[in-house]
């Protein structure tokens, strides 16, 4: 059986192969409220149906001031736990395990859709906006300067995001991925060029990883001991004074003693910065940080079947993550057991049998 998909085992939890669908922002919380929508249940519905393994959704804010946008999802009250636990029924029922992205956009937050005609940037309060927080008064270009976080908002932070753990539980996910990437608030604190504090949450590295690692010990004592807890981290900012696997690598062997099982790795989203962006070209990234002792998947045009097997067999991860890819193809995972020749490692529902995937003919 080709390891792409063996299962993959974390605490309690065994999720049935190596192939994640990546948690990607949708917008289509149209009310506004952070509540869940159908489009939520199709969208991640059918990635559950197309045989990926763990299917986690988009960013979620642990706080209305937490979302990237007016239209994304929250769980910060019930409203929205309820809404969720449909989604996670159907996809347990296709046999995947769920997970969700808890998230606090910072500085990053109260912005338009990056579809919205006409407009971008941040919203207005009168159209729906809200005043950001951030380690330091230091604006993402673009955006509006948000308010230095003060202890005791940072102490709502870490309280929010156990909370919304508990809801998570509660609508039956089976993994929590804590956000610490891309330039949301838990990377801001994590990156020098965005973290100027003179407290004990900035500093050096132990300093600006201080904020993080409440969050993850909070979300673990709110979150059931079997079940594992990711973090996704930006391993590099692609940019010279910026955050760096290094730091990355450092930063994985801190949340190893902290207790949590994986780390999802990504890069980039703090600053502007010309990215290399070519196919898997993150996986060096995870290969490093996986140094730490940590399992970790990696993320980043990985897009054909022997590309993501490659990963695996080269020992650079535990698992893959597709993003793009899976939006063009929601049963990616049926054709990749097809094109590896492993057509019994398929997962497919019984209304889809007509259609599966022929079998590769093997090279004479």
């Amino acid at each position: 059986m080709p390891s792409l998909f063996d299962p993959l085992t974390l605490r309690d939890l065994t999720i049935p192969n190596r192939i994640f669908l990546a948690p990607m922002c949708q917008y289509q919380c149209e009310a506004r409220d952070g509540v869940p929508t159908d489009w939520h249940l199709v969208h991640l519905g059918a990635r559950a149906a197309g045989g990926f393994g763990l299917v986690i959704a988009e960013a979620t804010g642990v706080l209305p001031e937490g979302r990237i946008t007016p239209q994304c999802p929250g769980l910060w009250n019930d409203e929205q736990a309820n809404a969720w636990r449909r989604v996670v029924e159907f996809g347990h029922a296709q046999g995947a395990k769920m997970g969700i992205q808890l998230a606090h956009a910072g500085r990053k937050g109260s912005t338009y859709r990056d579809f919205e005609p006409g407009k971008s940037g941040t919203v207005p309060l009168e159209d729906g906006g809200w005043e950001t927080f951030g380690p330091s008064a230091v604006p993402f270009p673009g955006l509006a300067t948000p308010t230095e976080a003060t202890p005791e908002y940072l102490a709502q932070v870490v309280e929010a995001f156990a909370a919304a753990a508990r809801r998570a539980d509660a609508a039956g996910f089976d993994v929590v991925e804590v956000h610490a990437a891309h330039g949301y608030l838990l990377s801001e604190f994590l990156s020098p060029l965005s973290n100027h504090r003179a407290d004990g949450y900035g500093g050096d590295l132990a300093g600006r990883a201080r904020l993080l690692l409440e969050v993850v010990d909070a979300v673990r004592e709110a979150w059931p001991v079997g079940k594992p807890i990711f973090v996704r981290i930006s391993a590099t900012e692609w940019t010279d004074g910026g955050f760096t696997v290094e730091d990355a690598t450092e930063v994985a062997r801190m949340l190893r003693r902290h207790h949590v099982d994986l780390v999802d790795v990504s890069s980039g989203g703090n600053v502007l910065a010309k990215i290399p962006a070519a196919p898997g070209y993150q996986v060096p990234l995870a290969a490093a940080v996986r140094q730490a002792g940590l399992p970790v998947s990696a993320v980043g045009l990985i897009t054909e079947p022997k590309q993501a097997q490659q990963i695996l067999d080269d020992g650079s991860a535990d698992a893959v993550a597709l993003a793009r890819a899976a939006l063009r193809e929601p049963s990616w995972p049926l054709r990749a057991a097809a094109e590896l020749d492993c057509d019994a490692c398929a997962r497919y529902p019984n209304s889809y049998l007509r259609g599966r995937w022929p079998a590769v003919e093997p090279v004479r």
